[in-house]
């Protein structure tokens, strides 16, 4: 972290993956975050929003924020974004599960 900067300050400055990653210190391989950057944010937005942000000073903060984007990193260095399905577009066309009442089914 910058020296008299906090990390919700920081936070608000940080726009991309790269800028993410970089700040957090994750070792990240530049092919990987080429083909998946909007979807390993979404994933890390996805935990923070599942898990709750982290608590804590600064420093604990900062360690939460680092272990689940790393988490989000690694789910797209061991699969892809069509695996994943991140996004709504990924999942339209898979079966859809309908349920309908036998009572609906009789003729009138």
């Amino acid at each position: 972290m910058i020296d008299d900067i906090t990390l919700d300050d920081a936070l608000e400055e940080l726009e991309s993956a790269e800028d993410f990653l970089n700040h957090f210190g994750v070792p990240f391989d530049a092919s990987v975050v080429h083909v998946s950057r909007l979807h390993i944010l979404q994933r890390y937005h996805d935990y923070l929003g599942r898990e709750g942000e982290p608590e804590g000073t600064d420093a604990e903060r900062f360690a939460g924020y680092k272990a689940l984007l790393e988490r989000a990193y690694h789910d797209f260095v061991e699969s892809t974004p069509l695996e994943e399905k991140v996004f709504k577009v990924f999942r339209m066309h898979e079966p859809q599960v309908a349920f309908v009442p036998v009572e609906s089914l009789r003729i009138r």
